[in-house]
């Protein structure tokens, strides 16, 4: 696997990309877990085949160019066939700024990459697929992206409530921590209406996206950390370990040891 961050300007839109190559293996499966980033993914080869969506409605499919809206349960994504790829992390926002789309209209679903960006997907693929070293192929998806981003409206966030915005910054700016009746408060809504508002936009009302934000924190801790897990657990909010474990098996549908060792396996 291999790491990069984009060109600044597109830093608020995408967290990282990752690049990967994984060879032929037997059949199997891997939970996608979630994350308060959509997953915005680009197979150079090969396809990603998803046998079941976070949102038991949404049929499964298999996709060359992808993105995965939030959720907070697991999707089921079947292994074994090599696959060349490039995943990136895309915010709520960029998935309007890049894409056109409001990140709520794809919560708990896997849309093909062509249904959101037409025309444009096909030269989009061919130009990652060239010949190159992986910064090489960095390179051209900031320019692709850059692209997007200049084809979009002018202001990125036109649609989008200062509200929603600021209470999102809250929930990552303390880490999912933050008591959603005090951020309720602070942003002059009810509970209600707030969730609505901010499930309308990123897909998550405001205690799942809470405990999604923290969630990724801990698991982000776990993949380039060796820490024990009751330190990234203390680290991350969790009262305590165990906490940290509920949250495992109800949002990645297998234990934090299980997920960890699959990291360590995928590297090998």
């Amino acid at each position: 696997m291999f790491w990069a961050r984009p060109a600044p300007a597109l830093r608020r839109w995408v967290g990282a990309y990752t690049g990967y190559r994984m060879n032929a293996g037997p059949p199997g499966v891997h939970q996608g877990v979630p994350s308060a980033h959509l997953t915005f993914l680009l197979c150079l080869d090969g396809q990603v085949e998803i046998l079941a969506n976070p949102d038991p409605a949404r049929p499964p499919g298999r996709f060359t160019a992808m993105v995965a809206g939030l959720h907070d349960g697991p999707a089921t994504i079947a292994t074994g066939p090599a696959q060349t790829g490039m995943q990136l992390r895309l915010s709520w926002r960029g998935t309007r700024a890049l894409l056109g789309v409001p990140a709520g209209e794809l919560a708990g679903d896997t849309v093909d990459l062509a249904a959101l960006l037409g025309a444009r997907t096909g030269p989009l693929l061919d130009r990652l697929a060239e010949p190159g070293t992986w910064p090489e192929r960095f390179a051209r998806l900031d320019a692709a992206l850059a692209g997007l981003a200049a084809d979009a409206a002018d202001d990125a966030d036109a649609g989008v409530r200062p509200e929603v915005s600021y209470a999102w910054d809250r929930l990552v700016a303390t880490g999912g921590t933050l008591r959603i009746a005090d951020l309720a408060d602070e942003v002059g809504w009810s509970r209600r209406h707030l969730a609505d508002q901010l499930r309308r936009e990123t897909g998550l009302a405001p205690k799942a996206a809470a405990r999604v934000i923290r969630f990724e924190r801990a698991c982000d801790r776990l993949r380039f950390t060796d820490a024990p897990l009751s330190a990234v657990a203390a680290d991350c909010g969790y009262v305590d370990q165990a906490h940290l474990s509920r949250d495992f098996r109800d949002l990645a549908g297998l234990t934090a040891t299980q997920w960890r060792g699959e990291l360590l396996t995928a590297h090998d």
